[in-house]
């Protein structure tokens, strides 16, 4: 019998990164085209469909979220746009999709020992926004929070949210922490800068709102290790508690 996504335990939200042909992958953030189509068909046969982090949630507060999956893509590379997004539309799926407005027409320079991958420019993030996925700030640059300074969560939660409210015309309602990493302080300055929900991975005691746990999904996630993901999801991360929905999708702020 399928795992009942309605069932007591956390949200299952998947976590993916990049969608492209790599022969060198070190991170493991990437995924073939191939896979993510063989991948979505396995939930949409299990009777699964997945959403943005934001439809779920509100979903989920108004009891009709049992046959959803929250799904996310870190990083805001350039070939969500040209590759996942068709993909996703043909299973009927949306997702959300966490961009770093401070690397504009950037690479994943973070990412030392890894292949340089071309991340969404402004007119990419409009487009994924245009076609019906949600967009998320995954900071400016993607840095640490966990211990930073005052000054770096400022400009990573706060302005990062400004920036990509005015390009996108919507009031940014999902956070993401760079490599997972959350601590009470970064929680906070995220809650205070007018989030509605945020991402880590296996945030542990601080799971909630503004740390839903997710789970790493790569090239080697076939349908049976999919199944074992989804079964171990509520053994391995905390019970997210019964939430208030985020704000729905605004209409557009009038350009400034």
């Amino acid at each position: 019998m399928p795992v009942d996504a309605a069932a007591p335990g956390p949200l299952w939200l998947l976590m993916y990164h990049s969608v492209a042909y790599a022969a060198h992958d070190p991170y493991r953030i990437t995924v073939t085209p191939d896979r993510l189509h063989s991948q979505l068909g396995w939930l949409r046969r299990r009777g699964l469909r997945g959403v943005s982090v934001g439809e779920l949630l509100r979903a989920r507060a108004a009891g009709r979220a049992g046959r959803m999956v929250g799904l996310t893509f870190d990083d805001g590379y350039r070939d969500f746009l040209d590759t996942a997004l068709p993909l996703l539309r043909g299973h009927g799926c949306t997702a959300t999709v966490f961009v770093l407005p401070g690397r504009l027409h950037g690479s994943n320079a973070w990412d030392a020992d890894g292949p340089r991958k071309r991340l969404l420019n402004a007119d990419g993030i409009k487009a994924v926004a245009a076609a019906g996925m949600e967009i998320g700030s995954h900071g400016m640059r993607h840095v640490p929070l966990r211990g930073a300074a005052d000054d770096v969560l400022e400009r990573e939660v706060v302005d990062s949210r400004r920036r990509l409210t005015d390009l996108t015309g919507v009031p940014v309602q999902g956070f993401c922490y760079p490599y997972g990493a959350v601590d009470r302080r970064a929680l906070a300055a995220v809650e205070d800068a007018g989030y509605g929900y945020a991402c880590a991975i296996s945030p542990g005691r601080l799971t909630g709102r503004f740390a839903l746990p997710r789970v790493h999904i790569g090239e080697r996630d076939t349908g049976p290790r999919m199944r074992l993901k989804q079964a171990l999801h509520p053994v391995r991360r905390r019970k997210v508690p019964p939430l208030p929905a985020p704000a729905a999708p605004a209409e557009p702020i009038e350009a400034r």
